[in-house]
């Protein structure tokens, strides 16, 4: 399997993620870095200058789409590191799928949003009727890897894996910005018609603590 990781960031990539993803031993495979200052000298880094007055940041995530060589592509932040065995766990996976998650784990080992719900009437607000702030139970929860239900899913968009074919269709809205939900409205409207697929055999972690806005089941 062949990966395209694509890193968007407004400052320098920590090299622990770059070395992370060199220590895969993944035949053929490339880092494109989308913003900030090109200093990776001495690393195989294909660097795309980006204007940060000029655009939302959700247009680095489909310029990482339009530059990919491989059809395998991963999204991610400037804090995800891949874990030891990423890569083998991918290829225990297989590649039959269009876009897939793998396991995300705070920095203290406890999980994050790697499997997301949003308002599944079950789960998110179990009193029925409709959804209000005071019977929801959170509108965000992270089931057991056994939840199926595509159609109130959502990928929190700091890090994913899709195929490049299914990006290319299917783009980041560019007139939605940070905070203002383009990684709901994105799986709300891709994930139904693809085949979107969970990979516990492979793992990334946090660099920094995020604060969990979510209920863990």
């Amino acid at each position: 399997m062949n990966f395209s990781f694509g890193i968007i960031t407004n400052n320098v990539v920590d090299y622990r993620i770059i070395e992370s993803i060199k220590n895969q031993n993944i035949d053929n495979y490339e880092i494109i870095v989308v913003g900030g200052e090109d200093k990776y000298k001495g690393y195989d880094v294909k660097h795309i200058p980006f204007d940060e007055s000029s655009g939302k940041y959700t247009v680095k995530k489909n310029m990482i789409t339009e530059n990919a060589v491989y059809e395998n592509i991963v999204y991610l932040h400037d804090y995800y590191i891949l874990s030891y065995g990423w890569y083998q766990g991918f290829l225990k996976f297989g590649n039959d799928w269009d876009i897939s998650m793998n396991v995300i784990l705070n920095s203290d080992g406890t999980r994050f949003r790697d499997w997301c719900v949003w308002d599944d009437p079950d789960l998110c607000f179990p009193g029925g009727g409709e959804l209000t702030s005071e019977n929801s139970n959170h509108r965000i929860v992270l089931p057991k890897y056994n939840y199926n239900k595509t159609q109130y899913m959502y990928i929190s968009g700091g890090y994913w894996v899709s195929k490049k074919s299914v990006m290319e269709k299917e783009s980041i809205d560019e007139t939605l910005d940070w905070g203002e939900a383009e990684d709901v409205e994105w799986s709300k409207r891709v994930l139904p018609k693809y085949s979107y697929r969970m990979n516990e055999h492979s793992m990334v972690s946090l660099l920094k603590d995020k604060k969990l806005s979510a209920v863990v089941l």
